[in-house]
């Protein structure tokens, strides 16, 4: 059993965002633009590009690029921050604000979905596993 659950998570991951890719797919994002988005609003608005690049574990370098096709499509901005002249802030625009909270409501919508059948008791221990999974990985590094 414990040899098939690092492959049963990966499988509901992937699932999990090419459904929700898919019902996005009209809003004219891609699932690495929406993600992006998702961190920034779950980081709090004003996250420097450097600050989001860590939340996201990703390259600066990548995020340039996600950040750059975001501000082109008028969803976020960059702000000068007011304490280093070197740094930009990240902020959603009015549009930006919008595209989320239909992203939300896509996504609550296809959760409800998915956990059909699931009881808060069964997703308070799978979280409460991955928690620990988690910590575990921390100890590795």
């Amino acid at each position: 059993m414990r040899d098939q659950f690092p492959f049963a998570v990966a499988r509901v991951t992937r699932r999990w965002r090419k459904m929700l890719d898919e019902r996005l797919k009209d809003l004219g994002v891609t699932q690495a633009r929406w993600s992006t988005m998702v961190y920034l609003q779950q980081g709090g608005e004003g996250l420097t590009q450097r600050e989001l690049a860590s939340l996201m574990a990703i390259e600066n370098p990548t995020l340039v690029r996600l950040l750059d096709s975001l501000e082109q499509q008028g969803l976020i901005e960059r702000r000068a921050c007011p304490n280093d002249r070197r740094a930009r802030r990240l902020h959603l625009t009015k549009p930006g604000a919008e595209f989320m909270d239909e992203l939300s409501e896509r996504a609550e919508t296809l959760r409800e979905e998915m956990l059909e059948g699931v009881s808060d008791k069964e997703i308070a221990c799978a979280i409460k596993v991955f928690h620990k999974i988690l910590e575990n990985a921390e100890k590795q590094k």
